[in-house]
């Protein structure tokens, strides 16, 4: 039987607990035999130089490969794929630019075919089989609690989506490219649920303007930073337990937590906003 992960709680506790214990329950996941075999499929494949279209033909190293790069359920757009490992190799294209999905990029610089022939390095296999076994415990334990999930996929995203001297635009328009970072970030800072129907530009300046108060950063850049990310994914599981309904015992110490970060929640409501003070 697989190992299935432990959530106990939903919300605050439930992180706290998972992040407590991730270390020995990924060790467990990992020795599931399903989870073992297809890592050593994945390294046994690698091992050897393939061709595109022999990369393209094998589902399952395909399937174990877009896991790696956090890429699961999208194994199945191998024309897509096909075309971003074409466009990595040509300079003047501008496909993986528009495309702005730096998880995308990270798989067309990995397997970056020369002369149609994919040749990895063992330690880039090595790397990779350890993604692919994070990344499916991700996705177990969102089978258990899918805030879980997106709470471990935003921690292990973020720095990548921030990147490196990039403009506080450009990390917010990744921000939003991004889907499950991006609930996060909505939720976190409970902005309004129709605010897709306001211009872009407007939309990255609330998100700006968000994180930058609810973090008490004075750069973007700085909500990759340790702390900042924990606090953003604390006030994410607050923020939920408290919009959807959970007991006045635990809404109370979401609301004491978030309190302690010295400021509400970014566009809470006044009832919100009421039900927060009630608690200092």
């Amino acid at each position: 039987m697989a190992f299935q992960p432990v959530v106990p709680m939903s919300g605050i506790g439930g992180w706290k607990f998972l992040q407590a214990t991730y270390d020995k329950q990924l060790q467990s996941f990992a020795k599931a035999p399903q989870i073992r075999n297809d890592r050593d499929y994945m390294i046994e494949k690698f091992a050897e130089p393939m061709t595109v279209e022999a990369f393209l033909k094998d589902s399952r190293l395909v399937r174990t490969t877009m896991t790696a790069f956090d890429l699961s359920g999208e194994e199945w757009k191998k024309g897509f794929i096909k075309k971003v490992l074409e466009e990595v190799n040509k300079p003047e294209s501008t496909f993986l630019a528009r495309l702005n999905n730096p998880k995308y990029t990270a798989l067309a610089n990995a397997l970056k075919p020369v002369n149609g022939i994919i040749s990895l390095t063992p330690e880039a296999v090595a790397a990779r089989a350890v993604k692919f076994e994070t990344n499916s415990f991700e996705i177990a334990v969102g089978e258990v609690d899918d805030a879980m999930r997106l709470s471990l996929n935003y921690k292990s995203e973020i720095a990548e989506i921030v990147g490196s001297g990039s403009s506080e635009d450009a990390i917010a328009y990744r921000l939003m490219g991004d889907v499950p970072t991006y609930t996060v970030v909505k939720t976190a800072l409970n902005l309004p649920s129709d605010m897709s129907k306001l211009p872009v530009e407007r939309q990255a300046e609330m998100i700006k303007s968000g994180l930058t108060r609810a973090l008490g950063v004075s750069d973007l850049s700085d909500i990759s930073s340790p702390e900042a990310v924990e606090k953003l994914i604390v006030r994410y599981h607050a923020m939920k337990s408290i919009t959807e309904g959970s007991s006045v015992t635990s809404s109370a110490a979401a609301a004491l937590t978030l309190l302690g970060g010295g400021s509400y929640g970014y566009g809470a409501s006044a009832s919100q906003n009421l039900f927060l003070s009630s608690f200092l």
